[in-house]
C-alpha cells in the first residue's frame, strides 16, 4: 500500500508541475507578456492544461484510489495521507466528467478573452469584449451540464470554488446579510461623508509600493517565497509553496489603491505559503474554498490594515515617507479616511460596508445569466439599473460598470463572487476566535506586531491546506457553521463607533 501512495504522489506531482506551468504562463500574461504575444499564449496554456487533465483522468489513477480505498480507512480521518487519497478522490470523480478536449477549448477561450478585455476595459468598449463574454457564458453552461442532476445550474460551477455550497445556501446566508446590511448602509450613509481628500495627493509610484512591502513584510508575507508586481486587476498565484507571487496597480493620485490591494494579496499569499511543506505538489497544497481564502485577504486588509490600532504604528511611518502630503494630517483624519463609507462605483474601492452590495449584485447577474433570463448584450443596461436601485449611483460608463471585473473575462460565470462574502464572514468569525484565545493581538497589533495573529492562523487554517472542506474547518475553528453574527457584530462596533450609530 504504501508503494501504491507512493506512486500516487508521483503521479499527482508531474500532473502540478504542468498546472504550475500553466500559472506561470498566466502570470506573465497579465505582468509582462507583449501583446502580440496572446494568441499563442492562449494555444500554451490550453495545452499544459489539457495535458494534466488527461494525465489526472488516466484510469490508472482510478485504480490506485480504488485500491487505497481499504489503507485509508484504516488511517485517522485528518492524516496527510488519509486526507491525500480523500481530496485526490474527490477532485478525480469531478475531473473524469469533463472532456479534455473542453478543457483546451476553455483555457484557451479564456486566455483569450482576458487579453481582449485587457485592451476593451481601458477603452470603454463592451461591444468588442461582448461576443468573448457570449462564448464564456455558453462554455460555463456547458460545464456545468457534465454535473446533471443539480437543483440550479450555478451549483457546479459554486462547486468548484466553495466546494459542498449550492445556490439555496449561498442565497440564505446572503438574504440574511443583505436584511442586517441594508439598514446600516443607510444610517451611515445619510451623514455626511468623511473627509477623505488627504489620501487624493499625488504619491509617487516608487515609494507607494516600497511603503506597501514594508507593511506586508511585517505582517508575515515572505519575499524568499515571493514577490510583487503591477497588472491591470490585482491577484496572487502560487507555483509551489516556495513561489508564491502578488499584484498589484498603483494610481499616483489615491494613496489607497495600491497600499490596500498589496494587504489583500498578502493575506491570500500567507495562505498559500502556511500550508505544510509535506503537502507541496499534491492537491492539498492549496486553500480550501475560495471563501476561506477571501476570509484571509479580507482580515489583513480590513480587520487588521485598516484599524486604528495598525496605523498608530504605521502612520509616523507614512508620514515620514509623504512629509508633504501627511505630515500635518492627523491620525485620526487618516483613519476616518480609509474607513469613509460612500455608495461608490467600484467593487475593490468599496468600503467594508457598502462592499458586499456588489457581491450580491454580481452574484444575481450571474445567475441570472446562466438562467437565460439575462442576455450579455443586456447586461450594462440591467447593470446600470441594478447599481441605480441598490446604491442609490448610475455608472457613466460601461468601464466602470460591467467591464471593471476581470473574473467573468479570464475565467466562468458562476461560482466567481460568492467567496468575496462568504470571506467576509468568515475573516470576522476566525479573527473573533483568535482574540478570545489571544487577546493580546490588538496590543501587539498597535506595536507593529503580527506574529500571534499569524501564528494562529497558521496553525488553525493555513497548514491544513485542503485537508478539511469548508464546511470541516469552519466547525474545527470556530466550533460551529457559517454564522453571519461575527461580522455584523464587527461592523456595528466599527462603524456605530466612527458614525456615532
Amino acid at each position: 500500500m504504501e508503494d501504491k501512495l507512493k506512486e500516487l504522489k508521483a503521479r499527482l506531482v508531474e500532473i502540478n508541475d504542468l498546472e504550475s506551468a500553466a500559472a506561470l504562463l498566466e502570470w506573465d500574461q497579465s505582468t509582462y507578456m507583449p501583446p502580440g504575444g496572446a494568441a499563442a499564449r492562449g494555444r500554451q496554456i490550453g495545452t499544459l492544461q489539457r495535458l494534466a487533465h488527461e494525465k489526472f483522468t488516466d484510469a490508472a489513477i482510478g485504480k490506485l484510489l480504488d485500491d487505497l480505498r481499504p489503507y485509508e480507512e484504516g488511517l485517522p480521518f485528518d492524516s496527510d495521507e488519509a486526507s491525500l487519497i480523500r481530496v485526490t478522490r474527490r477532485d478525480y470523480e469531478r475531473a473524469i466528467k469533463i472532456p479534455a478536449p473542453f478543457i483546451a477549448q476553455l483555457y484557451d477561450h479564456m486566455s483569450a478573452s482576458y487579453q481582449v478585455w485587457a485592451e476593451a476595459r481601458p477603452a470603454n468598449d463592451f461591444a468588442r469584449a461582448q461576443p468573448y463574454l457570449e462564448k464564456t457564458l455558453d462554455l460555463s453552461r456547458q460545464l456545468a451540464e457534465f454535473f446533471p442532476g443539480y437543483e440550479h445550474i450555478a451549483d457546479p460551477l459554486i462547486d468548484f470554488t466553495d466546494y459542498g455550497m449550492k445556490v439555496s445556501t449561498v442565497r440564505a446566508t446572503f438574504a440574511e446579510l443583505r436584511e442586517q446590511l441594508v439598514p446600516l448602509v443607510q444610517a451611515i450613509t445619510s451623514q455626511p461623508p468623511a473627509d477623505d481628500t488627504c489620501l487624493r495627493q499625488t504619491f509617487p509610484e516608487a515609494q507607494q509600493l516600497a511603503f506597501g512591502v514594508e507593511i506586508v513584510k511585517r505582517f508575515g508575507y515572505d519575499f524568499e517565497r515571493g514577490r510583487q508586481d503591477k497588472t491591470p486587476h490585482p491577484f496572487t498565484t502560487e507555483f509551489s509553496i516556495g513561489d508564491v507571487r502578488i499584484t498589484t496597480r498603483v494610481k499616483e493620485n489615491d494613496l489607497g489603491e495600491a497600499l490596500f490591494s498589496t494587504m489583500h494579496e498578502s493575506g491570500h499569499a500567507m495562505y498559500e505559503q502556511g500550508v505544510c511543506r509535506d503537502l507541496d505538489g499534491t492537491p492539498l497544497a492549496n486553500g480550501t474554498s475560495s471563501g476561506a481564502h477571501e476570509s484571509q485577504s479580507r482580515l489583513w486588509e480590513n480587520i487588521v490594515g485598516r484599524s486604528r490600532g495598525c496605523w498608530r504604528f504605521f502612520y509616523p511611518r507614512l508620514q515620514a515617507v509623504f512629509p508633504d502630503q501627511l505630515g500635518d494630517v492627523p491620525l485620526e483624519t487618516f483613519y476616518r479616511a480609509i474607513n469613509k463609507v460612500e455608495r461608490s462605483l467600484i467593487r475593490t474601492e468599496a468600503d467594508e460596508v457598502t462592499y458586499n452590495l456588489h457581491i450580491l449584485l454580481r452574484f444575481d447577474f450571474e445567475l441570472a445569466l446562466l438562467e437565460g433570463k439575462l442576455a450579455v448584450r443586456d447586461l450594462p443596461e440591467a447593470w446600470r439599473e441594478r447599481f441605480e436601485a441598490d446604491l442609490g449611483i448610475v455608472p457613466p460608463d460601461d468601464r466602470d460598470g460591467v467591464l471593471q471585473d476581470v473574473h467573468w473575462y479570464s475565467g466562468t460565470i458562476g461560482g466567481s463572487f460568492q467567496g468575496y462574502t462568504l470571506g467576509n464572514i468568515l475573516g470576522s468569525a476566525f479573527f473573533e476566535k483568535a482574540l478570545e484565545t489571544h487577546p493580546e493581538i490588538l496590543a501587539e497589533i498597535e506595536a507593529g506586531e503580527f506574529g500571534t495573529l499569524h501564528g494562529w492562523l497558521n496553525e488553525h487554517i493555513y497548514r491544513h491546506g485542503r485537508k478539511y472542506t469548508p464546511s470541516e474547518l469552519i466547525e474545527r475553528v470556530t466550533g460551529g457553521p457559517l454564522n453571519v453574527g461575527p461580522y455584523i457584530r464587527y461592523l456595528r462596533e466599527k462603524y456605530g463607533e466612527l458614525y456615532e450609530l
